[in-house]
């Protein structure tokens, strides 16, 4: 039994980890991107935003088992197989991108207007805005937004184990269900729990103190920091 635990587990660890960096660098941008090209965006495009949007909605509304099967195809061309757990990443990290990319959004809008409207006032591009306010003031929410993608991930894992995948899913489908070893099956359940409540335990604990670290700094030494090194005009005009 300890056997095929452990190497249920570290097939499950794969798979989140990798679906996980996937969607984190894909859906994060892909977040941005959608507060950026909104109505009175910094790039204001209501085209692109709206079907970035409804590409969103679409991937957020298809049920997952539902989703690996219709990705069969591509995840084939992908990785060259259909079953297994690198197979199963394929589904996985599509399946998260546009379920992070609405958490994003929406830790993004959160953001003070006042701060954009001021480093915009002192000629920052939108790159700047995006690297030194959204997404630096955005921190313990995007924290938060991930922590919920990881435990949305581990779940999608345990569907992808039950049509071949591998993993957790997959050892309480084969073992606990069709052999009827129902200790294996809720020892599964007991993993499952404990690690989705250390994953939850760690992002509630960073999130809060990015945002303990945040409220101790007003918006001043914020303004006055993106502000080093730029002359002030009384400075400008002092002859050399």
């Amino acid at each position: 039994m300890e056997p095929l635990l452990s190497q249920a587990c570290s097939q499950t660890l794969a798979m989140v980890l990798w679906s996980t960096l996937i969607t984190v660098a894909a859906g994060l941008p892909l977040g941005v991107l959608l507060v950026l090209t909104d109505r009175g965006g910094l790039l204001q495009n209501v085209v692109v935003n709206k079907v970035l949007g409804q590409v969103v909605n679409i991937g957020r509304s298809m049920p997952f088992i539902i989703l690996m099967v219709a990705l069969m195809g591509f995840t084939r061309w992908v990785t060259g197989t259909t079953i297994g757990t690198t197979a199963a990443i394929v589904p996985l990290a599509i399946g998260g991108i546009p379920f992070f990319a609405r958490l994003v959004e929406t830790a993004v809008r959160e953001v003070d207007d006042g701060l954009v409207e001021a480093v915009q006032a002192m000629g920052g591009t939108t790159w700047t805005i995006v690297r030194k306010v959204l997404v630096p003031e955005a921190l313990p929410s995007l924290i938060a937004a991930a922590t919920t993608t990881i435990i949305a991930l581990i779940g999608y894992s345990a569907m992808a184990g039950t049509v071949g995948g591998g993993g957790l899913g997959d050892l309480a489908v084969r073992y606990g269900y069709q052999r009827f070893e129902t200790g294996l099956m809720w020892i599964t359940v007991a993993v499952l729990a404990a690690v989705i409540s250390l994953i939850q335990f760690a992002g509630d604990l960073a999130a809060r103190s990015l945002h303990r670290r945040g409220s101790r700094s007003t918006a001043a030494p914020k303004l006055r920091l993106l502000k080093a090194g730029k002359p002030t005009a009384s400075e400008a005009g002092k002859p050399a």
